[in-house]
This record gives C-alpha cells, sequence and structure tokens, in this order.
C-alpha cells in the first residue's frame, strides 16, 4: 500500500499533468477558432505567383465511371490564371481578366465572361480565394470557414437564384496560405474535385 505522503505527491502529479494536458487542450482550440476569414485572406493574398499540378475528378450521373484528368495550373495575381491539361487530351484554358481563351488542338475559342455570369462566378470562386479577395467573393457567395491554418475548409453557397438552381456549394480547402482541393456539389448530384499539389510561390 503507498504511504500517504507518497498518494498525495502521486495525485498533485497527476493533476498537474491533467492540467497541463487541458491547457494544452484549450490552446489548440483557441487557435483553432482564432483563424477568421479575414486572416486568411491575407495570408492567400501574399502568394502572387505560383505553379502547381492538379487532378480533377468529376462525377457524373449519366457515366458509368468517373472522368480523371490532370495537368498543370498556372497563377498571377490578381486575375490571370492557367489550366493546361495533360491527359487524357491536351486543352488549355487561359484566364485573363474577363477573358477566357480555350484551346483544343487547333480549335480556339474566346468567351467573355461578362456574357456567361453563371461561368464567370464559378470562375471567380476559385480566382476570388486564390488572390484573397473577399469583397469579389461576397459578391455571389456567403462565405463560411472551418478548421485552423493549418487544415481549413472554406465553403461557398450561391447567393443568386440562377447560380442556385446549378450550384450547390464550392469547398475550397488548404493550409495555411495553400489551396489544396476544390470541390464542387451542383444541384443535379454531379460533381467535380480538382486535387491541387501545393502550390510553389516564386
Amino acid at each position: 500500500m503507498m504511504p500517504r505522503s507518497s498518494h498525495a505527491v502521486f495525485l498533485r502529479r497527476a493533476m498537474r499533468r491533467a492540467s497541463v494536458t487541458l491547457l494544452l487542450l484549450i490552446s489548440g482550440i483557441t487557435h483553432a477558432a482564432g483563424l477568421d476569414i479575414d486572416q486568411l485572406m491575407q495570408g492567400l493574398a501574399q502568394v502572387r505567383n505560383g505553379q502547381a499540378g492538379f487532378v480533377e475528378t468529376k462525377y457524373i450521373a449519366m457515366l458509368d465511371r468517373p472522368v480523371e484528368s490532370s495537368g498543370e495550373l498556372f497563377y498571377t495575381a490578381p486575375d490571370r490564371l492557367e489550366k493546361r491539361t495533360l491527359k487524357p487530351k491536351p486543352e488549355s484554358m487561359i484566364l485573363d481578366g474577363g477573358t477566357l481563351l480555350i484551346e483544343r488542338g487547333r480549335q480556339r475559342h474566346s468567351l467573355q465572361l461578362q456574357d456567361y455570369p453563371e461561368l464567370a462566378a464559378v470562375i471567380d470562386s476559385i480566382r476570388g480565394t486564390l488572390a484573397g479577395d473577399r469583397r469579389a467573393l461576397e459578391r455571389s457567395y456567403r462565405l463560411s470557414l472551418e478548421g485552423s491554418a493549418e487544415r481549413w475548409t472554406l465553403q461557398l453557397l450561391p447567393l443568386d437564384e440562377k447560380m442556385q438552381a446549378v450550384i450547390k456549394r464550392i469547398s475550397i480547402a488548404g493550409a495555411h496560405h495553400a489551396v489544396s482541393s476544390i470541390e464542387i456539389n451542383r444541384v443535379d448530384g454531379d460533381r467535380s474535385l480538382m486535387r491541387i499539389e501545393k502550390l510553389s510561390a516564386r
């Protein structure tokens, strides 16, 4: 049987360890809750140029299997974004300001985003996040943020009724100043998930 003095020392040490553990947990919770949208946007805005690899998987109800493509992304703040698809077929999409240029083989198409407001809203959800432009995002979406700086998810819910009829939710996840995935959930049940390698800032 443990002597009373030794038992008291044991209890004090156990309580001290429990107190330290509790403080660590509380500090972790506080840190997680401490990340707000403004802080996230400020961090993302620090990345002025970047390059990344991507793998995009589209889940379409009409198809038996998901459709997968992969390639590279290039970003130059504040509004130039290039998506080069290498597999399964080469394709290039260059977004510069309000113009979207699409190249497939010998075919070239140029679109003005102002003529396609729903498409513009989806594109701007990605471009606005990369640029850390909260004001641009809130023109089309209601924003909510979950997680901590080490692992966060930004939820975008469309505000416009026409967009609500097409897009259910856009979820953009990442860590610190880097976006790691973009998931677009459509009202009809289709969805796409783009996984992005860590952007290498230049």
